[in-house]
Formats: structure tokens, sequence, C-alpha cells
């Protein structure tokens, strides 16, 4: 299993981050059942404004969390549960998530002809209700007022590549793209020698280089994700460089 991981120069926002979601985190129950860990992605409907996500768009499917092994079977149950409807998914992802279902999410967003964006969905009614009691409304299936706050908008190496599924693909243009290393980890057996990890490594990373090509986006991006593996390193990609390497498709609001 490929995770995101952190380098050190990425620490800062990365706690900052983290920290924004640990009161969130604490009240979670497990989003699948016992076998899902706390603070697993989670997906609801949520509506506001028209324009709230784009030109003539006033609702959307809210992705927040981090992306964990079963995070795409969920994914799959809740576009299964809004049958025909289209609606953008915007992204909230945190923590270290996995790759390999990232790519599977941007499959899946794919096929149901969906765009994403990235931003926070700040739900009206959790003002009033604790965080547990927010989390379950979240959870509740009904669809929830709410509005998007883009002030503050990170997209590491997980966001990116469920990204990439999007058919229009926008960021604010505010945010940050950063994409830090990468390490292999097995879910059941945590320890993977350094001779495998770097086997497995060149074999996810033609995976991400094929899939990346499929939906549009730059080899370079597979690249910077295989390299930034290879030297434990991060790399920012600037606003300027998300339309030359597909990131996005259409101009940031």
């Amino acid at each position: 299993m490929s995770r995101s991981g952190l380098a050190i120069a990425f620490t800062v926002l990365a706690a900052l981050l983290a920290a924004s979601a640990l009161a969130e985190d604490a009240a979670r129950s497990p989003t699948g059942g016992v076998t899902s860990p706390t603070g697993a992605m989670i997906f609801y409907l949520a509506h506001g404004r028209d324009g709230s996500c784009g030109p003539n768009c006033s609702e959307w499917i809210a992705a927040e969390g981090v992306v964990e092994w079963d995070t795409f079977k969920r994914l799959f149950a809740f576009l299964q549960h809004l049958g025909d409807r289209k609606a953008p998914v915007v992204l909230e992802v945190w923590g270290a998530g996995d790759l390999n279902v990232a790519v599977t999410l941007g499959k899946i967003i794919r096929d149901h002809q969906l765009d994403v964006t990235a931003g926070t969905t700040v739900v009206a009614e959790c003002a009033k209700v604790t965080e547990a009691a927010c989390f379950a409304l979240k959870r509740s299936g009904q669809p929830l007022d709410a509005v998007l706050d883009t002030s503050f908008v990170a997209c590491d190496v997980v966001c990116v590549l469920a990204l990439a599924g999007g058919v229009h693909r926008a960021l604010p243009a505010g945010a940050k793209v950063v994409i830090g290393p990468t390490h292999i980890r097995n879910r059941l057996a945590p320890n993977v020698s350094e001779e495998h990890q770097q086997g497995l490594q060149a074999r996810f990373g033609d995976r991400y280089r094929l899939y990346l090509t499929q939906m549009g986006v730059s080899s370079e991006v597979a690249d910077i994700i295989v390299g930034n593996a290879e030297t434990d390193r991060s790399t920012q990609i600037s606003r300027d460089n998300w339309r030359r390497l597909g990131l996005v498709t259409d101009p940031a609001p």
C-alpha cells in the first residue's frame, strides 16, 4: 500500500491541517464500521446559494477526511444512492492517505462524469451543535445547507490523484499544491524491506503515470511523485503550472 508522507519542509502546514481535524476526529466513530479508522473520508450532499460551487452551481458532494483502504466503497455506495443527479465533488483531504485508493476514487469520479474542485464545506447546522452531532448530521444522508470556504486550501498528492478524475477540474486561486514523498506500507504487515519498497515504488509509479495520462494530466506529475519518493522531498506546484500540467481544466476562480 502506498501512502502519502510529509517532508520536513511541509511539517508546519501538515500540522496546521491535522490540528483543524483533531477535534472532529475525536468526536467521530469509525466511518465504515470497526475496521475503518477514525477520520476516514465521508461523503455527503451540500447545497448553498446559486454560484456557491461555480457558475450555476448550488449543490455539491462534500468529500472530507483521510483516504483510507475502503474509501472507494463509500464513494461508490454514495453515488449509487444519488442516482442520476450530477454534482461536483469538493475535496477536503487530510492525513496520510492511500494513493492507490485515491486513483480508484478518480476513476469512479470519471466514470460518473463528475467535476472536481477543493475546499472546505461549512455546514450551517454544525455551528449550533457538538462535533459529534455535526458528524452525525453529515452521515444522515440528508442534503445539508452549507457554504464553501476556499480561503485556505491545501492539495497534496492524494488530493491531486483524486482531482485528476474530474471531467472539469478547478482549484481556488490561493490553493497550495504540494506533492510530498510517498512511502510503502502494508496495512496487515507494516514492515516492508527497502529493496521491496523500491520495486513497489517503481511499479506504483508506472500505475500513476498511466492513470494520470488517461485522465489528461501530464506524465510530469507522475515523475514528480516518483522522484519525491526516491529523494524524500516535497515539490510545490505553482499556480502558473496548474493548467500546463493538466491539474486544472478551468481558470482558478
